[in-house]
């Protein structure tokens, strides 16, 4: 018929019938976000897959798609919902990707069944980056692992004694923080600022261990404000939510570290809560270091963000709602 989009098709074979099955998930589960994805419809039958779609593109991201999955659990990684997710969206970026590559470079075994690996290309690019670099700024939305994968370098960093300790700090602005507050003063509104990194912590560590190494000195979390006047050597340290920093601050914390040390800094530039008269460290030294021999820079986008499937679905009804909703004001 004139007019008519041609169909094209494609078939996929999976011989292990058990490995098969962890790649398509339960009821088809994992099957139904590629469609989603790569906008595809699949059947199954037993092992065998029929792929259909508008172009020979989005067959193409389907099956590089299902195939490299499928190429990792035969060599034993398990493949989680989230990596289909990120799976899809690494090879529409870039169709070259090896996502065993990708995968494969884990940074820390938290245990036998928890081990942290980057999940998107900028993943990846920041973890090359932290092991080349003494200072490495990570610079992106909420939800791309910023803070969580550096929380990863730093323990697997410690573990292997190529550093004494670790330093997590944030600026806590909501708290009102100064430069001269004391500990005491803080010590009380900070905690609820600082959970995030004890969060990160905890899910890299046992609770028993954490708390040693909080005590002992191993690890150290605080707010900015502590820094001051201290020089931190053999340490890996963490600055988050460092769009929330002065030019002051920054300048100040950059000048801490000593020798045998690290540091990552993170934050979301569009996300600034410093007062309007207030401009950020981040924003600034991002200018000012961009050249400087030892600082790498990574920028982190949308794309980057990691999400249960379902919040991105809830995400993405509330978008069209909101698009409805303003269609509808257009009209009238």
């Amino acid at each position: 018929m004139a007019g008519r989009k041609k169909e094209h098709s494609r078939t996929l074979e999976f011989d292990d019938a058990a490995l098969a099955g962890q790649l398509f998930g339960p009821q088809n589960a994992n099957l139904g976000m590629v469609e989603d994805k790569a906008k595809v419809s699949i059947e199954s039958r037993g092992g065998r897959l029929t792929l259909k779609a508008s172009s020979e593109e989005r067959l193409d991201l389907a099956e590089a798609v299902l195939t490299q999955l499928y190429g990792l659990l035969q060599k034993g990684r398990p493949v989680h919902p989230q990596d289909v997710d990120c799976a899809c969206r690494m090879l529409a970026r870039d169709p070259s990707t090896d996502l065993e590559a990708v995968f494969r470079d884990s940074v820390y075994t938290a245990s036998a069944k928890r081990t942290v690996t980057p999940k998107t290309l900028t993943q990846r690019d920041y973890l090359t980056a932290i092991r080349s670099n003494d200072l490495v700024f990570a610079i992106g939305p909420a939800g791309t692992g910023k803070t969580y994968l550096a929380v990863a370098a730093a323990v697997a960093a410690l573990t292997r004694r190529e550093v004494k300790r670790i330093v997590l700090t944030r600026p806590a602005v909501e708290a009102g923080e100064k430069l001269g507050f004391l500990p005491g003063d803080l010590a009380e509104k900070i905690n609820p600022y600082l959970r995030p990194l004890y969060d990160a912590l905890h899910d890299m560590l046992d609770f028993r261990k954490v708390q040693e190494m909080l005590e002992t000195g191993i690890i150290e979390v605080a707010p900015l404000a502590f820094m001051r006047g201290r020089t931190l050597n053999d340490a890996f340290v963490i600055l988050d939510e460092a769009q929330n920093t002065t030019p002051e601050q920054m300048k100040m914390f950059l000048t801490r570290l000593g020798f045998g040390s690290r540091a990552v800094v993170t934050g979301d530039v569009t996300q600034i809560d410093l007062p309007s008269s207030s401009r950020s460290g981040l924003v600034q030294a991002a200018g000012i270091l961009k050249r400087v021999t030892g600082i790498a820079f990574i920028r982190f986008n949308e794309d980057d963000v990691i999400r249960h499937p379902l919040v991105g679905r809830i995400v993405q009804a509330y978008d069209l709602h909101d698009q409805a909703l303003e269609k509808g004001r257009d009209q009238h």
